[in-house]
């Protein structure tokens, strides 16, 4: 489970952090806090294998939002995010391409 409990129909499409798998964050303790810079970003998986992010904020006025992405911007993502929670392969179900 991640880091806030949050749902989303978006395009007639449930979006639930509570049933998809996160995949990375931008979460890393630093000793007091997670939040960096007052916004955090993690990325998820839900059970049919579309992509999500969950933006959460904790500037005024900024409202904590779940947004649909494709599978090029969420491997793009996931790349960016430093805290993974699974590897490539489990969070894609592939094989990286060789360099």
């Amino acid at each position: 489970m991640g880091p806030v409990k949050m749902q989303a129909v978006i395009d007639g499409k449930r979006y639930d952090t509570e049933t998809a798998t996160l995949l990375a964050g931008n979460d890393f303790w630093d000793g007091s806090n997670f939040e960096r810079g007052g916004r955090n970003l993690f990325l998820y998986r839900t059970p049919k294998g579309r992509f999500f992010t969950l933006g959460l904020s904790q500037w005024q006025g900024e409202r904590d939002i779940i947004t649909p992405v494709d599978r090029d911007e969420a491997k793009q993502i996931f790349e960016d995010l430093d805290e993974k929670r699974v590897t490539w392969e489990e969070a894609f179900n592939e094989t990286p391409e060789e360099a």
